[in-house]
């Protein structure tokens, strides 16, 4: 499996910074794409796999992976660490936050499991027609990377309608801004997993991000969703 689909993928950090979100254009190959939904029947590399309708925050199913990972999912873990940690210290300075990030993501993933922070998040969410995620964010504990990235596996328009990804900005004392991201197959979002630095008139406040997905209007959508912490527990759990 290819990481890119060419040489011209650019992350628009200063929309990352100033916005909290931006889009990465032609990530993956449409053939990667197509292995990483095929590897969903396949047991052998999954932790566990969530309904999401049984716990009643939404519905559809996704599969969390488990150690080893496949090749891709530890590359584009690696890759976009790097090329993100320095708005990730950025994050850090404005919001007078004491987390400092290592410039290298296996020292970062060290300083994880010290945390006892081992249970893997990479996953892959499934979606079919009357599908949806209510907003939410995918951190459960303090010591957690500030933005995180979902790639979209299947094709907009031919293998599924609607199913818009929704970012809700929420500013204290202030109305909610919705975003609704559109991107296509092997694009990237880069989101902020939980907090954005907002750049008010006594400086850099906090603003809540959480995401979601809206409702599945036809087909089937396939997304994966790279997490750079990890959540609390051994490997496995």
């Amino acid at each position: 499996m290819e990481l890119c689909a060419n040489n011209e993928e650019v992350i628009n950090k200063q929309s990352l910074q100033s916005e909290g979100f931006c889009v990465v254009k032609n990530v993956l190959k449409p053939e990667t794409c197509l292995l990483l939904r095929e590897l969903y029947a396949k047991d052998q590399h999954y932790r566990s796999t969530i309904d999401m309708q049984r716990y009643n925050f939404a519905r559809g199913q996704y599969r969390y992976f488990n150690y080893p990972f496949p090749e891709i999912i530890s590359r584009l873990r690696r890759y976009f660490y790097e090329n993100l940690v320095d708005c990730a210290n950025e994050w850090s300075q404005r919001l007078l936050h004491e987390m400092k990030f290592p410039a290298d993501f296996y020292a970062f993933e060290q300083s994880q499991y010290e945390a006892n922070q081992a249970k893997p998040t990479p996953l892959v969410l499934k979606y079919q027609e009357g599908d949806y995620n209510c907003l939410h964010q995918d951190v459960t504990s303090e010591k957690y990377f500030p933005y995180q990235m979902v790639f979209l596996l299947s094709k907009k328009d031919i293998d599924f309608a609607g199913g818009e990804i929704i970012l809700a900005q929420q500013r204290p004392r202030m109305q909610t801004i919705a975003h609704v991201i559109n991107i296509d197959q092997g694009d990237a979002l880069i989101l902020s997993s939980k907090y954005h630095p907002t750049l008010g008139v006594k400086g850099y406040y906090k603003s809540n991000f959480k995401h979601g997905v809206a409702k599945i209007l036809r087909g089937e959508r396939y997304s994966l969703g790279i997490i750079f912490h990890n959540y609390v527990g051994g490997d496995g759990d």
